[in-house]
């Protein structure tokens, strides 16, 4: 009798077994390694377990309907051999680890295409490392999403990589898009909201950065010991923390900053002075609209070049650490909607330079005390006084010789 019970209970445990084994994912390592090189993997719709590594040059396509689950350990999906393909797949569950930088996919290799893929519940998105020439378009990204915004992982991170396209692709709760010594990449078409900083450059040189939506973050672009970075035609816009700036430029040179739309930020510009001719910035053509301050500007040198650029509605179009820092740029032909003068020759031209004085009006700028009375008839009367007799010469704080009396198209 005894005998029996026991193989009845033997017969149910391995039942339970098997069971639960039908039951899991069937991991996709093992049809990775079935796929020769040069061929394409088209899984069976359904979740598949991870981790996978991809050694060899093959194209994973999911059809939009495979999940890869990494079972909350480590990287995703690894990709080590130049040339691989990686389309159509759901990637989830992730590690936790920073110091592993627990992704959902990991590229150390060149040529690669990663397109049309979800990404989510993972710490990093997608991380390049030592990875050339790759593509990386039309993914959909989000981290771990019960995680404060810094503890975050980055949404893209390119790492010692060079020659990449970023194109096209959709970043919401994730902590930032990182680019670290990493040189002519393209960063296309991007949209990017509800993460810290959207797009940060530090030591890299020869960037595009063109035609990306960049909402409800922190910061806008941050780029720091870099050069010739292109930023061109990029929509920068609701960047409300205090210390949010729709561009940061630090220590950099050769920077072109021309038609973009930043609007709606604390500080839409915050640059510093030059510490060398070449460090100049040229800031041409942009839209400053709807901001706290337009532009700041810290250091005691000027230089920059700012030219046919827009500035409507902002409560402060240009503020600096001191009078020289913005006096001594190269303001020309931008349209200010303060400017009061007249254009009597009908040639789009004011008649009479623009310029800017420091009256009483700007002392909340110096006096952090006295910001709680910006704006209000009190300071206001105090500035008209000054203005209607004043005691003494005031500053300025900077002039535009060619005022325009239209915005440019």
């Amino acid at each position: 009798m005894a005998a029996t019970r026991s193989r009845r209970w033997f017969s149910a445990s391995l039942l339970c077994l098997l069971a639960g084994a039908l039951r899991a994912a069937p991991p996709l390592q093992l049809y990775v390694a079935l796929t020769p090189a040069g061929g394409t993997l088209k899984p069976e719709p359904g979740t598949y377990s991870g981790p996978v590594v991809v050694d060899k040059p093959i194209t994973i396509d999911g059809g939009g309907k495979v999940t890869i689950d990494g079972g909350g350990e480590g990287t995703v999906l690894t990709i080590l051999a130049d040339g691989v393909t990686v389309r159509g797949l759901h990637l989830t569950r992730s590690g936790t680890s920073h110091d592993a930088v627990d992704a959902g996919i990991l590229v150390k290799a060149d040529g690669v295409t990663v397109e049309n893929n979800v990404i989510d519940e993972t710490l990093f998105g997608i991380h390049l490392s030592n990875a050339n020439d790759n593509v990386i378009r039309n993914n959909r990204i989000r981290s771990l999403p019960d995680r404060d915004i810094s503890i975050r992982g980055d949404g893209i991170r390119v790492w010692y990589s060079h020659g990449n396209l970023i194109q096209g692709n959709r970043l919401q709760g994730v902590r930032d898009l990182v680019f670290s010594n990493a040189s002519e990449n393209r960063v296309v078409d991007n949209r990017i909201s509800d993460s810290r900083i959207s797009m940060e450059f530090v030591y890299s040189p020869d960037n595009e950065v063109s035609g990306n939506t960049l909402e409800h973050n922190v910061t806008g672009i941050t780029v720091i010991y870099s050069e010739s970075i292109a930023i061109t035609g990029n929509r920068i816009a609701h960047m409300r923390k205090l210390t949010g700036s729709g561009i940061s430029v630090k220590e950099s040179y050769d920077i072109s900053i021309d038609h973009n739309e930043i609007a709606h930020c604390a500080v839409g510009l915050l640059a510093t002075s030059p510490l060398q001719p070449e460090n100049i910035l040229h800031i041409e053509n942009n839209l400053f609209t709807y901001n706290d301050v337009a532009t700041y500007f810290y250091g005691e040198k000027g230089g920059h070049v700012i030219h046919a650029n827009r500035f409507v509605d902002n409560f402060v179009d240009v503020m600096g650490s001191a009078p020289p820092t913005t006096r001594l740029n190269h303001w020309q032909g931008n349209f200010w909607d303060r400017y009061a003068g007249f254009d009597r020759n009908g040639d789009g031209v004011g008649d009479q330079p623009y310029r800017v004085w420091l009256y009483a009006d700007r002392i909340w700028m110096e006096r952090s005390m006295a910001r709680f009375f910006r704006g209000t008839v009190g300071l206001s009367l105090v500035d008209f006084m000054e203005r209607l007799v004043p005691s003494s010469e005031p500053d300025l704080i900077y002039e535009d010789p060619v005022p325009l009396m239209q915005p440019t198209p």
